[in-house]
């Protein structure tokens, strides 16, 4: 099993003093080899050899992703590019890609950080892995797929979609273990239940990540098809999945420190925030060496604590991401996320998780249509009981978000179900 008890619960001072010395080897290895980062130093007058401590991270400049895009495709890279083994890009669908490339090292810490989150979640080699993750260019996929091999597990490469065929070699193959989006998961357990299939699954483990979701869904799919469902978070800009990962407390996902250093700030001032306060979450790589990042802007909104775990460990742990800041929906003044509006839907018995927001502007006046799919065994031709659901689910969605949105109610299974992200804004304002 990778559970690395020497560095998961490892005092704190002793990291501390590990973070320390490998960010000066990897300062010097950017201010030596990436020019970019070699100009923001001169600029602010700083040399390598001033920071020795993690304590001074924040006098150090941020590193933002339109940077990636504008030195596209290597001009972060650290290494030459013989050394480079794998590269992975974005879909760049606004706009030129982010390339992220790996050394065979990478690679290997990768795979080590995987094994170590799958271990978090009780996998081993007894297990056998659906990954239900997208392949190819996306992280999701083989970042997946080499950690739950380097436990020994058996893996099924799926990747996602087809979701007649991932039900079949679900059972055909005895999965126990499915890593996929959290929404896609909560599809595949609806199409279990509405098949009849649930007896032949046997499931035990879920490893959902990729896109924001609520505790309200954990709960949703747990329940659904009798599994415990963990969060894992990650990007591909600081290495893919695996940048931290829920233990059985599920009670916060531990960030890997001994390669990742994190730091919580107020995304309009830049200021560090203390422990425990809501801010954007910001990564510092310590160990890559084809893409080394300094104090990389996530976006994600989470908040992060170092009280010692329950099983243990005592690598910060950060709370679920509430939003991004860039994807925050500010309707007539009033700040809103998605996932608001996705823990009231799994609150109500009438509905389900799937929905749709639509955003516009009518006379300079900003307008909130939200679609609400409802539950089958709840939906009728009723007008009178139609109305009366409807005012139940604008309440409650008005005494969250403090705005009162147009609810339309949707039939059962019309609703768009995603095999990979969820895309559940559209944002008219902005077309």
């Amino acid at each position: 099993m990778f559970w690395n008890k020497e560095i998961e619960c490892i005092n704190r001072d002793e990291l501390e003093t590990l973070q320390s010395q490998r960010l000066q080897f990897m300062l010097h290895r950017m201010y030596n080899n990436v020019p970019f980062y070699r100009k923001k130093f001169d600029e602010l007058g700083i040399k390598p050899e001033d920071i020795t401590s993690v304590k001074q991270l924040s006098q150090l400049p941020f590193t933002y992703k339109t940077d990636l895009r504008d030195n596209y495709p290597f001009g972060l890279c650290a290494v030459p590019q013989q050394q480079i083994v794998r590269l992975h890009a974005s879909s760049g669908t606004t706009g030129k890609p982010t390339v992220v490339a790996y050394t065979q090292h990478d690679l290997d810490v990768w795979s080590e950080v995987i094994a170590r989150s799958f271990t978090m979640a009780g996998v081993g080699n007894a297990d056998t892995v659906q990954v239900a993750y997208g392949y190819g260019l996306f992280t999701g996929g083989l970042g997946a797929h080499y950690g739950a091999e380097k436990v020994g597990a058996s893996v099924i490469p799926i990747s996602g979609g087809n979701t007649k065929k991932q039900l079949q070699l679900m059972q055909d193959f005895a999965s126990t273990v499915i890593a996929c989006t959290p929404s896609y998961a909560a599809f595949l357990g609806e199409t279990i239940v509405s098949e009849g299939i649930l007896n032949n699954i046997k499931l035990r483990v879920g490893v959902f990540g990729a896109e924001p979701w609520t505790e309200e869904m954990r709960q949703y799919i747990q329940n659904t098809i009798n599994i415990k469902a963990y969060n894992i978070y990650g990007l591909s800009e600081i290495i893919g999945p695996g940048v931290s990962m829920e233990c059985e407390c599920q009670n916060g996902s531990h960030i890997y420190e001994d390669h990742f250093i994190p730091e919580i700030i107020n995304p309009e001032t830049g200021e560090v925030l203390p422990e425990g306060e809501l801010g954007e979450l910001v990564f510092t790589t310590i160990t890559k060496e084809a893409l080394p990042l300094l104090r990389y802007r996530t976006r994600d909104l989470c908040t992060l604590t170092y009280e010692q775990c329950a099983c243990g460990r005592t690598l910060a742990r950060m709370g679920r991401i509430v939003g991004r800041s860039d994807d925050m929906l500010i309707v007539r003044g009033v700040n809103m996320f998605p996932s608001q509006v996705e823990t009231v839907l799994l609150e109500l018995s009438e509905t389900t998780p799937h929905y749709a927001i639509i955003v516009d502007r009518e006379n300079n006046l900003d307008t909130l249509e939200i679609h609400v799919e409802i539950s089958e065994q709840y939906w009728t031709d009723e007008m009178k009981e139609l109305d009366a659901m409807k005012k139940k689910i604008t309440h409650a969605l008005s005494n969250i978000l403090g705005l009162n949105p147009a609810v339309k109610l949707v039939e059962p299974n019309s609703m768009q179900r995603f095999e990979g992200k969820a895309q559940r804004v559209t944002d008219r304002r902005k077309l």
